[in-house]
């Protein structure tokens, strides 16, 4: 991918991803690595955290501590701790966090199980509030600097057949406001992205049935596609940089237009889109 920022954008700066294996964490922490800085990647999966590390370094000549991984699982305060002691212990500070992690299934809400409900709820929510917090402690207040940008979802017409999911997110968007606000005279900037339908990897692990009504989904977009993963990477190392230091409390929606979408007038097709950079 042909980066839109200047190299060695991060030369120096640190960032924890979590659900940084695969996917838009993946590709967040590729590009802030290739950007030159120094990734901590996080998940419950360590085969896929190792094998995304490697691939990430592979072009890198020197074999340097950069880039980063150890398994953990958001919803355990204890398995945080150690995330925190392995940052201060390698790198001594941590400059930025992407909250990333979430998990989630399509299911009519009738029939959702309160068992599923509530690991959605824990894993997208509070997994969040505690990584926050935790970064924050151990880093952010003593710095008196710092940056978090949760990845949400479109979300702001509810979340038909994942209610779980959309309750999950809405709150972390109110998260992010309340966070903004109690910690910006403080130094530490907190925003969010909204990813609309995005042709990514994820898509895969859901039904034939929900993919078909994804890939249908762009149509209802006023760019008459699915977005790309590198879109939405864009946006957050934009919130992450210096150039947007003076940009707090906010939630970017990075979904074609969606949010647009009026039955009086539906997105008209389109016939050709200007590609702006090489996938």
């Amino acid at each position: 991918m042909k980066s839109l920022f200047a190299l060695n954008l991060f030369q120096g700066k640190t960032l924890l991803v979590t659900g940084g294996g695969t996917g838009l964490g993946y590709d967040i922490a590729e590009s802030f690595y290739h950007l030159g800085g120094s990734v901590f990647i996080v998940g419950r999966r360590e085969e896929v955290l190792k094998e995304a590390a490697e691939k990430i370094g592979k072009k890198s000549k020197a074999a340097d501590s950069r880039i980063l991984y150890q398994s953990c699982d958001i919803r355990e305060e204890e398995q945080i701790t150690k995330i925190m002691g392995a940052i201060k212990e390698t790198w001594g500070r941590l400059d930025y966090l992407v909250n990333n992690a979430g998990g989630q299934f399509p299911s009519p809400a009738e029939k959702i199980p309160l068992k599923g409900f509530r690991a959605v709820i824990e894993t997208n929510l509070i997994g969040t509030f505690m990584m926050s917090q935790a970064v924050f402690n151990a880093f952010f207040s003593a710095q008196k600097k710092g940056a978090i940008v949760n990845i949400l979802a479109d979300v702001h017409c509810g979340f038909p057949l994942m209610a779980h999911t959309g309750a999950a997110r809405a709150g972390v968007y109110n998260l992010t406001m309340s966070l903004a606000t109690e910690w910006g005279n403080r130094g530490v900037r907190v925003n969010a992205v909204s990813p609309g339908v995005i042709a990514s990897s994820g898509l895969a692990t859901y039904p034939e049935s929900f993919q078909h009504m994804v890939e249908k989904a762009k149509t209802f977009n006023q760019t008459s596609r699915l977005g790309k993963v590198a879109e939405v990477s864009h946006a957050v190392l934009f919130l992450l940089s210096p150039a947007a230091t003076f940009i707090t409390g906010v939630n970017l929606p990075v979904d074609g237009g969606q949010a647009l979408y009026s039955p009086y007038l539906p997105p008209q097709k389109n016939a050709c889109y200007p590609e702006t950079y090489d996938d």
